[in-house]
């Protein structure tokens, strides 16, 4: 266990820092599956004779998780090393899948609930949080870079998982030739045992590859006095303690809760939501199961793309005006969804790529945008306690989704209206966090950490 340490991952002198980034997408890769849950949603509802809302749970408790083990292992994570957090986040989200397949097979609902919501999500905040602060650090120069490095491979987890999942569901299924297939529960479960093994591996592998810069390390040719100096953008350093007593960091958290739950308004309910929106009148969709598995890639493309892309644009356009375009644009195009994304499958499938761009692009930039208000002191802890917005979001956008639909009809017999009033319910969402990040200035000074410790790193800090 000695090798999981801090000390065994420091870098060696001459080591590339592009090295860094594949051991990072080695775990945001396979954490990003959570994207990927609405493949088997209906298999779900199908197999424990449950509602959508039900079957929805499963995923708000695994961001619950998140956020929560986010903020609670955030200081932990900064000082122990992204190594050690890296390991014992593959063990969590192993496991998960695990406990979750046992419920499966056994029709136990709340084992499902406690596998892959309680124990698979507290991985995925380990997991989801332990490579930023790291690659923060190798590019000082170009944090959004940085950032949209770290969490890119988060959005594009399900650009793997969704073709995977339903090719392994078809495999495990002797009825997925039949017309209106649904995958069996039995295959479900064969997939999470498969997953959890798959994960495992894969994140084990950046968890034993993954640096940390030595002290005092610096890209060459960087000198930070040299950086051009932006409105927001501090010298400082804030605590994490701190930092939340800021009314910076509130407003932070309520533009991430607004653009983390609109996107979920449309991630969650991918697979179904395309089928429904161009179901013909005969109540036959025009949109085939693997078409719709196709979708979810395609949107998990956009979210990925958005992360790097978006994050760093930001480090040219600054983070306040780049999330101005995130939720301000974002809320014009959800309405357009909303009112006439059913009128071709192009526009609709457009919309969508781009709406979730701007998810996955705000999730990326926010680090980012932390670090620019609060200092890179801890900016791991600090990023962790944010993340709850992600936690509430969680919550928030499957139910209103599902509450909204349920409310509608059945599974199989919605149409694109029934999307409507959830859709513009989310605009609204939208729009307050285009005010909230409007209010966004600089931290006062009497947050601000002694002259004598802003030097000194994150690890070193014992703050709770």
């Amino acid at each position: 266990m000695g090798l999981l340490d801090r000390d065994h991952s420091i870098a060696p002198p001459g080591f590339n820092r592009w090295l860094v980034p594949p051991a990072a997408l080695a775990v945001h890769l396979c954490i990003g599956q959570a994207y990927a849950t609405s493949v088997y949603k209906t298999a779900l509802v199908k197999h424990f004779e449950a509602s959508l809302t039900e079957i929805g749970i499963i995923f708000s408790i695994a961001i619950v998780m998140l956020g929560l083990s986010a903020a609670i292992m955030g200081t932990w994570v900064d000082t122990k090393g992204p190594r050690k957090a890296m390991f014992t986040s593959a063990v969590f989200w192993s496991s998960g899948f695990l406990i979750g397949s046992l419920g499966i097979f056994t029709h136990q609902l709340w084992l499902v609930y406690l596998g892959y919501g309680v124990v698979g999500g507290i991985g995925l905040g380990i997991g989801y949080i332990s490579p930023v602060s790291t690659l923060i650090k190798w590019f000082p120069d170009r944090p959004g870079l940085a950032t949209g490095m770290a969490i890119m491979g988060f959005g594009g987890g399900a650009l793997i998982a969704s073709p995977v999942s339903t090719a392994l569901l078809k495999m495990y299924d002797p009825g997925s030739g039949a017309q209106g297939w649904v995958a069996s529960g039995d295959a479900v479960g064969k997939l999470f045992l498969t997953l959890a093994v798959v994960y495992l591996a894969y994140m084990l592998f950046g968890a034993f590859t993954i640096k940390v810069p030595a002290e005092g390390w610096r890209p060459a040719g960087f000198d930070p006095a040299k950086v051009k100096k932006a409105a927001l953008v501090t010298t400082e350093n804030v605590s994490a303690r701190n930092a939340i007593r800021t009314r910076q960091f509130w407003l932070v958290w309520i533009v991430l809760f607004c653009n983390v739950t609109a996107g979920i308004g449309i991630l969650e309910q991918a697979a179904p939501m395309i089928q429904d929106f161009f179901r013909q009148s005969d109540g036959v969709s025009a949109v085939t199961a693997a078409v719709a598995a196709g979708f979810v890639g395609l949107l998990s493309i956009g979210n990925m793309v958005g992360r790097f892309v978006w994050s760093s644009t930001s480090d040219i356009t600054g983070r306040k005006r780049i999330y101005m375009v995130y939720l301000g644009v974002g809320a014009v195009l959800y309405t357009v969804l909303a009112l006439a994304g059913s009128s071709t499958t192009v526009l609709y499938v457009a919309l969508a790529f781009v709406i979730i761009s701007f998810y996955g692009g705000g999730f990326a930039t926010v680090p980012a945008y932390l670090r620019d208000l609060f200092g890179t002191f801890q900016v791991g802890a600090i990023h962790g306690r944010l993340l709850t917005a992600w936690s509430a979001a969680g919550v928030a956008g499957p139910l209103i989704v599902n509450a909204f639909l349920d409310a509608q009809g059945k599974p199989g017999e919605l149409t694109a209206a029934s999307y409507q009033p959830a859709l513009l319910t989310m605009v609204a969402l939208l729009v307050i966090g285009f005010l909230a990040n409007l209010m966004v200035k600089p931290v006062d000074h009497r947050f601000h950490e002694p002259r004598h410790d802003r030097g000194r790193e994150p690890e070193a800090a014992m703050e709770a």
